[in-house]
């Protein structure tokens, strides 16, 4: 097996992400696409809780990823998102909005920052308003979107490695 390494940083931030098996499939898909670091805010659940133990749930779904891929939890979404953006990040949510755009015609600048949100009602529209970019994966069938862990390996493929 050859692992490539990517000169383009790239990294996460999973705001209330519900499902500790989403996070853990996050984190798998993560790894195999070459985030950097992968950020966790609001009630998404962490590799460890909060007593310092691995979660089972998320470890099932992430194979030991969340062992190896840097992580961290942070308070306030909206300040990281207003601190990363004046460091020089490009920040781009993974969401539907009526301005976002195909997300396979999206250009980023690196480094990046993707940002994804709750199963059901995805990011906020104030945490969407601080994103540099909006990105959409079209559906095409009658399902209105795809699972969180699912838009999340499609988008960054796709983005990343094109």
């Amino acid at each position: 097996m050859v692992i490539r390494a990517t000169t383009k940083e790239a990294s996460l931030l999973l705001h209330n992400v519900r499902s500790a098996h989403n996070v853990g499939a996050i984190f798998r898909t993560a790894d195999a696409a070459g985030i950097a670091k992968i950020y966790l805010s609001g009630y998404t659940p962490t590799p460890l809780d909060r007593f310092g133990r691995a979660r089972p749930d998320v470890a099932k779904a992430a194979l030991g990823a969340e062992t190896h891929l840097p992580w961290e939890q942070i308070s306030s979404p909206a300040t990281f998102l207003k601190k990363k953006k004046q460091e020089g990040i490009f920040t781009v949510a993974i969401e539907q909005d009526a301005s976002a755009v195909d997300y396979r015609k999206l250009t980023v600048r690196f480094p990046v920052l993707f940002v994804l949100g709750n199963e059901v009602r995805g990011l906020s529209p104030s945490l969407r308003n601080l994103c540099d970019m909006i990105a959409e994966i079209p559906m095409y069938g009658k399902k209105e979107s795809l699972n969180v862990s699912v838009s999340a390996g499609v988008a960054l493929f796709r983005i990343l490695h094109p």
